[in-house]
């Protein structure tokens, strides 16, 4: 957590804030009792409550049942089994029969600022209907997995869709991973058809995306097809009978533009998004289509408060859940215009991001606290040139946003009067969880506040009992609610033992929380074995396998440290095998090795040779000592007699405050 995060945590002494009144006469939800009502309505009776939601949808069949769960004995969640619907439908089909057939769906904005394309909602389901008819065409069938490996570039949305269109499972993985992530999610999906680009345009350089791939299939015998966006225009190896480019698929003239879409179950599968957890493999979180279709539309209305003129601009890759829900489907959903941005917020100037909302009247804006916290240090000048005042809602996504940052974006961005809904959630929940509504909720610069309605969450203790007002514990979920994962991809197990192992009847979240008098939530980052780094999780236990894997590397631990701006930065303790000795040039190559494992954005910031780790006596590392050390906080070391060798932790102090230039606190 950074300095700013552990000021006043609590909450409960500051005076609330209360939603603008002048701009709420047309919100959906008007007061915070509005808000309670349906909350209590929504647990009370919540089959009608979901059932009632899901008419936002639309159905080529009615649900048998709405709802069939266990979360005790063999946890599973069944959302609107029976029904029959489709998420390419829902995103266009039926958007275009009306008055939205001419408005604009996407607008996409590139690196370059020229770069701009804008498609209506007829042009989009042109698209997504020839290139659906491509991928069958390439023998794609229902049920089979497709990765998609592709900058921010339109091609990603009209795959995602046309996988939806013939009922195939999308699994998007993120373009800013390396070959043995890329290589891990392709195996484990047993992908039939991969789409990548031949590069990607990032703060001005061209990177390379293709060759990465080819790498990465070198031991991937699922994969038929690759195909491939000219999106750089840089030197490309194609594989012959297996690589085709995007343009010449899409240059068929027999592709059928308007291609039926296929009936699907509400529980079929709409996508897999691999997530990092306690283990070394990627778990592959598995999402229904009629209940993430259902929470992703029901939450974009009531978190942003969505209007049918809006433009919405959530700043996310797609290759993340985020972008999943608030780029693509969400905005789709209820015919929205949503913005797509291929860049980065500091390039060519800081002011990009507040330049592209003046250019495109964005208003509602959604980003992480990562990037604000980076936009504050470049100074208000940045803010202060451009005319802001499209915006309507503010939000915030990824990690906890401090106190200080909160306060600057609502008085920099809002102009001290737009309501911020600091949401939580996560790639497992499909959708948000626990946040303001803009016009209902009073507000506490730093807290997500409450649950949605229908979101039924408690805090518990380690030994399982409930946590009292202001005790950090466990953030778990008591009911199900149709955003939720419904298993692990090729692991049935793993969804007991993940979630619902440790307090049998609850979802766990693997976060913690607090609650302040008000019921209002402030939350406090991970609780397991997953590094936070501006917004994006990383298995430590996935991290420590690349790095065991290098030869000159015997053992390793990875622990998470706070940092001011990115929440977290990647701290790894490294102890080298007994002919290899600690180098600056070793060092520098263990970060390389970790750039070509993971992905560049998975660079340690630190990397610290050790002579042993903190292990108890039979040989367990104990993390929570390292995760100490990189605190500088000695007076919260806790009990160190179950150490086999407590003179280690001196050691580690010592070297890490010489590495890293700080001091420890006593």
């Amino acid at each position: 957590m950074s300095v700013e995060g552990k000021k006043k945590q609590s909450g409960n002494k500051e005076k609330s804030l209360q939603p603008p009144r002048e701009k709420s006469a047309r919100a959906y939800l008007k007061s915070l009792g509005e808000y309670e009502a349906m909350h209590k309505r929504a647990l009370e009776d919540p089959e009608n409550y979901w059932a009632e939601r899901a008419k936002l949808l639309t159905w080529f069949k009615p649900w048998e049942r709405v709802l069939d769960y266990d979360f005790i004995d063999n946890p599973k969640v069944e959302w609107f089994k029976g029904g029959k619907l489709n998420a390419s439908y829902n995103c266009l089909d039926r958007h275009i029969t009306g008055k939205r057939r001419n408005k604009v769906a996407l607008i996409w904005q590139g690196d370059p600022e020229d770069d701009v394309r804008i498609w209506t909602y007829q042009m989009l389901y042109d698209r997504v209907c020839r290139f659906a008819s491509a991928l069958k065409k390439l023998g794609v069938r229902k049920g089979d997995r497709v990765v998609i490996y592709l900058p921010m570039i339109p091609e990603l949305v009209v795959s995602m869709l046309a996988c939806t269109r013939i009922g195939a499972v999308h699994v998007c993985v993120f373009a800013g991973f390396s070959t043995g992530s890329v290589q891990t999610r392709v195996q484990d999906a047993e992908a039939k058809v991969v789409i990548t680009a031949d590069g990607m345009f990032r703060a001005g350089r061209v990177m390379p995306l293709k060759s990465i791939m080819d790498e990465a299939l070198k031991d991937c015998s699922s994969v038929r097809r690759v195909i491939v966006v000219n999106r750089a225009n840089m030197p490309t190896t194609m594989r012959e009978r297996r690589d085709l480019w995007w343009r010449d698929v899409m240059a068929d003239r027999s592709l059928d533009a308007n291609l039926p879409c296929a009936h699907m179950d509400a529980e079929d599968n709409l996508f897999i998004l691999y997530t990092s957890g306690s283990t070394g493999k990627p778990k592959g979180v598995r999402h229904s289509i009629g209940g993430y279709l259902t929470y992703a539309a029901h939450t974009m209305q009531l978190v942003f408060d969505h209007r049918e003129e809006d433009v919405h601009w959530c700043t996310a890759d797609i290759g993340w859940v985020t972008g999943h829900t608030y780029t693509v489907y969400g905005p789709l959903l209820l015919g929205g215009t949503t913005v797509m941005f291929e860049g980065g917020p500091r390039w060519p100037d800081p002011d990009r991001f507040w330049q592209i909302v003046e250019k495109y009247r964005v208003n509602t804006f959604y980003t992480a606290p990562t990037a604000i916290r980076t936009l504050i240090r470049e100074g208000d000048e940045w803010v202060e040139k451009y005319d802001l005042s499209s915006l309507r809602v503010l939000g915030s996504v990824g990690e906890p946003i401090g106190p200080d940052t909160w306060n600057w974006y609502r008085n920099k961005i809002g102009g001290g009067k737009l309501p911020v809904v600091d949401t939580w959630w996560q790639t497992e929940t499909g959708g948000i969880m626990i946040s303001p509504l803009p016009f209902a909720t009073p507000l506490k610069p730093g807290s997500a506040t409450l649950p949605l309605p229908g979101i039924d969450t408690t805090v518990l203790k380690e030994d399982g009992t409930p946590a009292s007002q202001g005790e950090a514990g466990h953030l778990v979920i008591k009911r199900p609610w149709p955003g939720m994962m419904t298993g692990v991809f090729g692991d049935a197990s793993k969804f007991k033992e993940t979630y619902f192992s440790r307090f049998p009847g609850y979802f766990l979240s693997g976060d913690g929380v607090r609650l302040d008098e008000d019921g209002y939530h402030w939350l406090l980052g991970r609780l397991d074995d997953v590094i936070n780094v501006s917004g994006h999780r990383f298995s430590t236990a996935e991290m420590e396998a690349a790095f065991n894997a290098h030869p000159a590397v015997a053992e390793s631990s990875v622990v998470g440290m706070p940092h001011d701006v990115k929440g977290e930065v990647i701290y790894a303790f490294v102890h080298l095998t007994l002919e290899e000795k600690p180098t600056e040039s070793l060092r520098a190559d263990l970060r390389k090795w970790l750039r070509k494992e993971i992905g560049p954005i998975a660079t340690p910031e630190y990397i610290q040779f050790v002579n042993g780790l903190p292990k108890t006596r039979s040989g367990k590392i104990m993390r929570r000592v390292l995760r100490k050390i990189v605190s500088g906080n000695v007076d919260e070391l806790g009990d160190l007699t179950t150490l086999s060798d407590p003179g280690v932790v001196d050691e580690l102090l010592g070297e890490w405050e010489r590495l890293t230039g700080k001091s420890v606190l006593s």
